[in-house]
């Protein structure tokens, strides 16, 4: 028998029904490789597994149940990561979460701080997943939500500010007189620096305090990674420091042990390195937070008391606490505190916080308000429909919240990077210490040539003091930091900019496909269209007059509950037209209607109808053809069986719908209009709004087939429909679009969803994804050029042509700067305004600037 400890785990089992469900599961896990024993309990819908972890694996068990048809649910834990500072902590910690056992997927982002995992319950707990993070040295914590998120994410925020600065005050002061004291025989130092400060002894004392309380966080944190076995960009920090801390110290109480002697004390490059590293820390810490502005504000929005009816009495409770079917009374200037219905009143709402839209939405009885919207003229009462994390705010903090914490398919090559950086960066710095030490230094020594902010000349270093130096100037300078920060800090503003502007994106993965689409298919109907039919044309016979007919042909269809009958009866309300009820009423199925008023018979219904009443038509055909022609149904009217008119009816476009296609077609993207209408009425809407490609007559089943065979064209097809019908079509696409209202963000499907209904967000989310990859690339460029051209130069490379070395101060502070202008240039992205809403901006101020002229 084997000597291991056998190991237990009790897994979720779903889709057990019966007693021979369970004997099946039992026999599949104890037929697998290492388990000794199994039971299955089919009332709990549990196995608890003893299995010895050297012989098989988590996935192996979970694959014995899933390979007989049963099912083993997963389930996902979000976590705030604080202490993260590059890219090889995320490698770091996404490598310890994924080795766990019962882990599927880990995803870490650095500009996020945040931690997504998914594992199978039963096998670890949120408990232990927290606890192999925080062995790393890092502060794990489950996620929180809504008002109490923002107030612990602003606290922590602070408290690091608070902490770096802290270290700041400690490590520059002491660090600026440590150099003072080093340079003290040059230049104009002589006359005020004290000479005790030149004493190597007092060096120490004074560098000794800036290594041990600034500095010691990249020790800890570095001690705890490699205890696990991985490294991260504090190992660089703690190495460069820590060398050049050390060989001080042995130099100046030992200076005859063979490490460069009395003129090779670099604590001013420990102190400067720790200060400037610092620096970065902190001006981290203030700029990176920045970028999740969007969040905040999002949050912010969130009404904290509303004001309810309950048992006749009018209440002012917390928002939190609205239930669903609560009346809500809202006055003017007052935040909407849950989704709801109108019942009562009147007023202007601004929904600019939501939806983008600039225009404040008229509200009356029968419509929807959305919680966190600005109550701005009159005051109304609404039914609570949605309530606590159903609000639509609630729904659109979560989608951005989850598409901050994705990864692009762009960052796997920096993650790849980081992964295998830091190893390799210390591998180099030996090559480049052995190199110096015991070839370059003989072959390119210059008595004249010195260090970049630095006051030793090589002469005083000697050999090991000159090789000690350019290897830890090459450890300091190719920190990954930069590379770290470079796409998910892009990503996270971008999806905020979306937000701001009403389009959301599900992931980064789906900002990125944005960014390269070649094609977009529109569904016609609820996307190009209103969806409803409308009333359009009203052409009437000699005799007859255009009001008569119309009047009496609603008074007919007002009964009538065909879709086209109903636009009829709004056209003619629409116009004031008051309609009587018919005093009969007969339906002829797949011709029209019959009904009768006043005395007076009318017909309404297709050709076939009339000609079988023998009614001649023969003077309006031509025009009832044109109208076809144009996309419209034409419905043919008889009055006592006489020819009246022609009323037409069509689906009619949305007003931006043209404007959008011109712009898309702008971008260098192609147009392509889907529907399942005949093809005649289809190329008459696409020739409306000038699209040229046009796939008709196609159910609903087979419009992914047909976005299929646009990408095996080598298209990157984007498909915009409404997410019901449309889903199939949505998935299949490289990008699919949802038009929705602001209300139902949840239940749309696709990758990206538009609040409004105004499909120039279409242009908008290509405009805002593409800049944001644009800010993507600038990173990694300016990321991959740093590390690229610095560490060479660090190395020494140009020091046989021109007699100058970077010193180890200087690498920390262009370090430094690396990370915060990466920083930096993302948070131009918030400058972004999308074309139309610039447009738009700029037409109001036209406009204001013309109103406050005094007239001539």
């Amino acid at each position: 028998m084997s000597s291991q400890t056998a190991e237990r785990v009790t897994l979720p089992v779903e889709g057990m029904s019966c007693a021979a469900c369970v004997a099946k599961v039992e026999k599949a896990l104890k037929n697998t490789r290492g388990v000794q024993d199994a039971k299955v309990n089919l009332v709990a819908g549990k196995a608890t597994i003893d299995y010895l972890k050297a012989e098989t694996s988590m996935e192996e068990l979970v694959k014995a149940i899933t390979g007989i048809g049963y099912t083993v649910p997963q389930e996902e834990v979000s976590l705030t990561v604080r202490g993260m500072s590059c890219a090889a902590c995320v490698a770091k910690v996404e490598k310890v979460l994924r080795g766990l056992p019962g882990v599927t997927n880990a995803v870490v982002n650095l500009a996020a701080e945040s931690a997504k995992v998914q594992f199978y319950p039963g096998s670890l707990t949120k408990g232990d997943i927290k606890k192999a993070i925080n062995s790393l040295g890092y502060e794990a914590t489950e996620k929180l939500e809504g008002h109490e998120a923002l107030d612990r994410e602003r606290e922590a925020r602070q408290a690091e500010i608070r902490r770096q600065a802290r270290n700041m005050w400690i490590a520059w002061p002491l660090a600026i007189v440590v150099m003072l004291g080093m340079f003290r025989d040059m230049w104009i130092f002589p006359y005020f620096v004290p000479e005790f400060l030149g004493n190597t002894l007092v060096l120490w004392v004074l560098t000794t305090p800036v290594v041990f309380i600034p500095g010691w966080q990249f020790f800890v944190h570095s001690f705890n990674g490699l205890k696990r076995g991985t490294t991260d960009m504090n190992l660089l920090y703690a190495t460069g420091i820590g060398a050049a801390y050390i060989i001080a110290t042995i130099n100046t109480l030992w200076p005859d042990a063979g490490f460069g002697g009395k003129g090779a004390t670099f604590f001013e490059s420990a102190a400067l390195l720790t200060a400037f590293i610092v620096l970065g820390r902190y001006l981290e810490a203030l700029t990176r937070g920045r970028t999740s502005d969007a969040i905040r504000k999002l949050m912010s929005l969130q009404a904290k008391t509303a004001r309810v009816i309950r048992n006749g009495q009018e209440l002012e409770i917390a928002a939190a606490e609205v239930e669903i079917g609560d009346i809500v009374i809202v006055r003017p200037g007052e935040s909407i505190p849950v989704d709801g219905k109108v019942i009562e009143g009147y007023s202007a709402v601004d929904e600019a916080m939501i939806t983008g839209e600039s225009i404040p939405v008229e509200k009356k009885p029968g419509d929807e308000v959305i919680g966190a919207t600005i109550n701005k003229t009159g005051s109304f009462k609404f039914t609570a429909t949605r309530v606590g994390k159903d609000t639509a705010l609630s729904q659109i903090i979560k989608l951005v919240e989850d598409a901050q914490a994705s990864k692009a398919p762009i960052q796997k090559l920096a993650d790849f990077v980081a992964g295998h950086f830091i190893a390799g960066v210390h591998v180099l710095a030996l090559i480049v210490f052995g190199f110096w030490f015991f070839l370059g230094y003989n072959a390119f020594f210059r008595p004249d040539s010195s260090f970049i902010l630095s006051p030793y000349s090589l002469a005083e270093v000697g050999v090991f003091g000159f090789s000690l130096l350019l290897s830890v100037t090459t450890l300091v300078i190719s920190c990954p930091c930069a590379l770290g920060l470079a796409t998910p800090s892009a990503m996270m503003a971008g999806t905020g900019k979306g937000a701001e502007n009403g389009i959301l994106f599900k992931g980064a993965d789906a900002v990125e496909a944005t960014s390269k689409l070649q094609a977009i298919v529109f569904d016609k109907t609820g996307t190009l269209t209103k969806g409803e039919p409308s009333l359009t044309d009203v052409i009437v016979n000699n005799g007859f007059n255009r009001e008569e007919v119309l009047k009496l042909a609603a008074i007919a269809e007002k009964t009538s509950e065909h879709p086209l009958g109903e636009a009829i009866v709004k056209g003619a309300k629409a116009e004031g037209i008051i309609l009587s009820d018919a005093d009969s009423f007969e339906a002829i199925p797949g011709h029209g209607i019959e009904a009768s008023f006043a005395g007076r018979t009318i017909l309404a219904g297709n050709r076939r109808l009339m000609q079988q009443r023998g009614i001649d038509f023969s003077s309006l055909l031509k025009q009832a053809e044109e109208l076809e022609k144009n996309g419209k149904t034409a419905m043919f009217i008889a009055i006592d069986s006489k020819a009246a008119g022609i009323i037409a009816v069509a689906d009619t476009l949305k007003e931006n719908s043209a404007e959008a296609v011109a712009r898309l077609k702008k971008l260098g993207i192609e147009v392509a209009m889907i529907t399942g209408d005949n093809r005649r009425t289809a190329e008459a809407i696409a020739h409306q709004v000038g699209i040229t490609r046009v796939l008709a007559e196609v159910l609903p089943q087979d419009k992914a087939n047909e976005v299929k065979k646009l990408q095996e064209q080598g298209l990157r097809v984007a498909m915009v429909g409404d997410g019901i019908n449309d889903a199939p079509a949505l998935a299949q696409a490289d990008v699919g679009i949802a038009i929705g209202s602001g209300t139902d963000v949840a239940k749309e499907t696709g990758d990206i969803i538009l609040i409004k209904s105004d499909i120039r967000d279409v242009v908008s989310a290509i405009e805002v994804a593409r800049a944001t990859m644009r800010k993507v690339k600038q990173n990694l460029v300016w990321s991959f050029i740093y590390n690229i051209t610095g560490i060479p130069i660090a190395a020494g490379i140009l020091y046989p042509f021109n007699g100058l070395i970077v010193s180890p101060e200087l690498a920390a502070f262009f370090m430094a700067i690396s990370s915060v202008s990466v920083t930096l240039n993302t948070l131009l992205l918030k400058r972004f305004i999308p074309s139309m809403k610039r447009e738009e901006i700029n037409h109001h101020e036209t406009a204001n600037a013309a109103s406050l002229k005094p007239a001539a």
